[in-house]
């Protein structure tokens, strides 16, 4: 009877001792596993925050890529803009200037005229002198009305083809279309004043029209070869020295 009770004692001291090491063996296994779990998990947190990290400084690097685009385009049109206005002033100051001197020359050649000849012919000086026309036509394009001196212009030489101041309106007729930018119709216009009247004191300035208007299209080739022609066709001109310093620098 002692000894059933011993046995007794003994198998229910090893099952304890059994269900004991398997309790700790789970608690071994559940502890692996959360280690596991949040070693995986610190790993994805990581990795996640790496990419929201990566994908930030790839944004603020395409930022500043635009940023830098923006300023180049900015400072590329304000550099167009103060190049068209030089352009545009210095299309100014030389059609003032010639138009003052165009002036001065004609009052001149009237008070000389008028000096020379008696009284009885100044009826008949006074028919010589420029037409109305011409000149309300010049003195739209000194106003910078460019629009109303085109028209005026182009009816002038249209309707007074062999006058004298003709020659000159188609000139200035040239100047007008530049003033407003139709580089086309002002190249088509320079480069015919040019070939039609080569002798003419503005055929060099006319050359010189067409290679302005010729940059401002973007055509840099024809630009210089019409500088060639100018330089060469006039050497001595104060055109062809511009059109080398301009040419210089292209």
């Amino acid at each position: 009877m002692k000894r059933l009770a011993l046995s007794a004692a003994l198998l229910l001291t090893l099952s304890a001792c059994a269900t004991t090491s398997d309790i700790e063996a789970t608690r071994n296994q559940i502890d692996q596993v959360n280690r596991q779990a949040n070693a995986r998990l610190s790993e994805v947190e990581s990795k996640l925050s790496n990419e929201k990290l990566l994908e930030m400084v790839n944004q603020v690097d395409s930022l500043k890529a635009e940023v830098a685009k923006l300023r180049g385009e900015v400072e590329v049109a304000n550099y167009n803009l103060q190049t068209t206005q030089k352009r545009q002033n210095d299309l100014y100051n030389d059609l003032d200037g010639r138009l003052s001197h165009l002036e001065s020359a004609g009052k001149e050649a009237a008070a000389q005229q008028a000096a020379s000849q008696p009284a009885a012919n100044s009826a008949a000086a006074a028919d010589t002198q420029t037409s109305p026309d011409y000149d309300k036509a010049l003195n739209l394009l000194r106003a910078r009305d460019f629009p109303k001196a085109t028209a005026a212009l182009s009816l002038y030489i249209q309707q007074n083809p062999g006058a004298p101041q003709a020659v000159d309106a188609l000139y200035w007729l040239g100047v007008a279309h530049t003033a407003q930018r139709q580089y086309d119709a002002a190249i088509e216009i320079h480069r015919r004043f040019a070939e039609q009247y080569p002798d003419n004191p503005k055929a060099p300035d006319a050359l010189r029209n067409v290679v302005n208007c010729q940059r401002d299209l973007g055509q840099a080739d024809s630009a210089k070869t019409t500088l060639k022609r100018l330089i060469k066709l006039y050497p001595a001109s104060s055109a062809a020295q511009k059109a080398r310093e301009q040419l210089s620098k292209m």
